[in-house]
């Protein structure tokens, strides 16, 4: 069994073109999904996974999502006074305790693996989790408690990966598949957005990892990659040289959220299971489904 992870690293500093004009002011981690923000999602799947340390990598107009993650004393004495238990106390739940929360900045936009280098010291010599907030998850269980299970099984490095269709391979980072382990599986290689033909298997990484600390130390002397960035990608697979990596397949959904389509069927499949709103929402949707196909 690996040292218990307590840290969690969310990059946010990307500036979220695909979305403009909605991103003009707006952090794209802020954008909701029915009625909460994208980054809460993500967040809330980190804690239910046992982290009590929440380490954000920002950039320039983020400040927002640190104010969302404090106390807002002048809203919630209106709610007090207005009677609004509810509310308050839904905004009291979703508050991290002081000084579980860490914000430190990406000055330059030179990929993810210097996102993630960028919270080396905040981080320490500690292994961690890694969650990218593009990437929501929709599960019963949340992706990241699943992979603890794994990482406790077996320690090393964990990688979620989900199927991805063939005609859609050359999107993704694709894992080669080893030793079969329970739920999970020996990782025997990486190849970053390969062809059909030369890709090991139809696995993409996900967008969650648990990773040892030493992923800093070969990320402060890693080469730029694809598109000129520094690669998270490229990082493990020097690390695979030492250390173990396992392949989690997580039960669940995924939703791209960097991208319009899944950031629109997100919001549909958070929203049909809300036992609140779902029942309403479904038929709602089906009378637009009805319009659209008259």
């Amino acid at each position: 069994m690996g040292r218990q992870i307590k840290k969690a690293v969310f990059p946010v500093a990307g500036l979220g073109t695909r979305f403009l004009p909605a991103t003009k002011a707006m952090p794209k981690e802020m954008l909701t999904v029915v009625d909460r923000p994208a980054i809460q999602i993500v967040v809330d799947e980190a804690r239910e996974a046992g982290i009590e340390h929440f380490i954000f990598v920002t950039g320039r107009n983020k400040g927002v999502i640190e104010d969302h993650f404090d106390k807002q004393y002048e809203l919630e004495e209106t709610l007090r006074q207005r009677g609004k238990i509810k509310e308050l106390t839904l905004l009291q739940a979703d508050l991290p305790g002081a000084g579980q929360t860490s914000f430190t900045r990406q000055q330059e936009p030179l990929g993810l693996g210097h996102a993630v280098w960028c919270a080396r010291d905040l981080v320490g010599g500690e292994p961690f989790a890694l969650l990218l907030p593009d990437v929501l998850v929709h599960a019963e269980r949340g992706c990241l408690a699943q992979m603890m299970d794994v990482y406790n099984a077996h320690g090393g490095n964990i990688i979620a990966v989900e199927e991805v269709p063939r005609e859609r391979i050359h999107n993704y980072g694709i894992v080669g598949v080893g030793e079969e382990l329970d739920s999970a599986f020996r990782i025997t290689g990486m190849v970053e957005k390969p062809t059909a033909d030369e890709a090991p298997s139809n696995l993409m990484i996900l967008g969650r990892y648990i990773l040892q600390p030493e992923i800093f130390d070969v990320l402060s002397s890693q080469d730029p990659g694809s598109g000129g960035e520094i690669q998270i990608t490229d990082a493990m697979i020097s690390l695979m040289e030492s250390q173990d990596f396992f392949g989690c397949r997580f039960e669940g959904r995924s939703y791209d959220c960097g991208d319009k389509i899944g950031f629109l069927t997100a919001n549909v499949a958070f929203a049909l299971g809300r036992e609140d709103i779902g029942p309403n929402f479904l038929s709602a949707l089906q009378d637009i489904l009805k319009d659209q196909t008259s």
